[in-house]
């Protein structure tokens, strides 16, 4: 299987799962709390933090805009979406901090724009929304952009046929396909995490996974089953407003589930039975013959 680097850290078979916060919208359109989700996810020992970028105007239709829906910015869909979209000031100021920090940061673009926007800040690699997985212009245009740069596709919401049009799309140089579910949160009945095995197979570059589920040991597994990417949202309280913060772990439970896959990671081994050392005083103390 072949390998990335995102940052300069390897990403692939036989390296340390390379493990992201997506913060994406949980901000709440608010920098502090960016800055403090930036924080929860250095301190768990995440790689990176992940935000998501869209110019609202060509993303969503003026009629979706228009549509009612009450929010803390107004009125209407557009209200929210406008009001939750980061731009320029509050874009500068995460890049000044995860430098600071010592974090890499991505994001993941819905249009054209939103590539060249965020392309300003020489970001690590890019990701392909599982919305935009069958947008070929999209997919065309940030290949394009990131050059050698690495690109994670995601999966969600689409078929095996889906996929292996984007791949065709992308090449397989520099890519990592990420499988996921598109429900939010999602029961775990819906995440196939058998798939991941299947996607390595068949397409033989690095796989990962991207959860929306509620708890924690689904994601472990899948880094056992070979996702070399584990992605989950992050929320400083479940319960704070916006449509994502339900399918996203808190702090604690983030800071456990990193702790648990590099804990998996050191229980791997090699694949070879063998006798340890420290078993040898017990071989002698317990066996018979």
């Amino acid at each position: 299987m072949k390998e990335v680097k995102i940052g300069g850290t390897s990403v692939g078979d036989g390296h340390p799962c390379f493990l992201i916060g997506e913060i994406g919208i949980n901000h709440n359109g608010d920098t502090e709390i960016a800055k403090k989700l930036i924080d929860v996810a250095d301190a768990a020992g995440c790689n990176a933090v992940k935000f998501q970028k869209r110019t609202v105007d060509v993303v969503y239709s003026a009629e979706e805009l228009a549509k009612p829906r009450e929010n803390p910015f107004g009125p209407t869909n557009g209200d929210l979406k406008r009001g939750l979209e980061f731009g320029l000031e509050e874009y500068q100021e995460i890049d000044r901090y995860c430098r600071e920090q010592g974090i890499l940061w991505l994001a993941s673009c819905w249009d054209e724009p939103s590539v060249d926007f965020i392309d300003q800040f020489n970001v690590p690699c890019y990701k392909i929304a599982s919305a935009s997985m069958t947008d070929d212009g999209l997919i065309r245009y940030t290949r394009g952009k990131a050059k050698s740069r690495p690109i994670l596709l995601s999966t969600g919401m689409s078929t095996l046929e889906q996929v292996d049009h984007a791949v065709e799309v992308l090449g397989k140089e520099n890519l990592v396909i990420i499988h996921t579910t598109s429900t939010y949160p999602a029961y775990y009945p819906e995440l196939a995490l058998r798939v991941i095995p299947t996607l390595i197979k068949r397409y033989g570059v690095p796989v990962g996974y991207s959860g929306h589920e509620t708890g924690i040991a689904s994601s472990v597994a899948a880094a056992t089953l070979g996702a070399c990417i584990v992605e989950r949202h992050i929320t400083l309280d479940r319960s704070m407003w916006g449509s994502d913060h339900a399918a996203s772990l808190e702090p604690s439970g983030f800071t456990r589930l990193i702790r648990d896959i590099r804990l998996v990671e050191q229980s791997m081994g090699d694949g070879v039975k063998r006798l340890i050392e420290r078993e040898i005083p017990i071989q002698k103390k317990l066996r018979r013959k």
